[in-house]
């Protein structure tokens, strides 16, 4: 049996998405891939050790995140530069916690 499983898709389940944002995000495949791009980006982050106060600031920039997405509604424009600039700051986070608490 050939299972067929689309290269780029949302981190989340597209068959139960009732938002704008998240209607877009799934019938937009740029904005799919940056949405899986930035969910693997936040698994890793996330599964980085850090100090107990990064660790609330980390929880609250993915709320602030996911309540800017929901501000963005249907506009691509608006939902492409939130995960570009979102994917650039996780990318930074890692190499920041990478050279701070993983490298001794």
């Amino acid at each position: 049996m050939v299972w067929s499983v689309p290269a780029l898709s949302a981190s989340f389940d597209c068959a139960a998405a009732s938002s704008a944002d998240e209607k877009a995000v799934c019938s937009d495949a740029n904005l799919s891939g940056l949405d899986s791009e930035m969910a693997g980006l936040w698994y890793g982050y996330r599964a980085m050790p850090l100090l107990m106060g990064a660790s609330g600031n980390r929880e609250d920039e993915a709320r602030a995140f996911l309540k800017a997405r929901s501000a963005c509604g249907s506009d691509t424009a608006c939902l492409t530069r939130l995960y570009e600039t979102r994917i650039s700051t996780l990318q930074k986070n890692i190499e920041w916690a990478v050279k701070n608490h993983c490298s001794n």
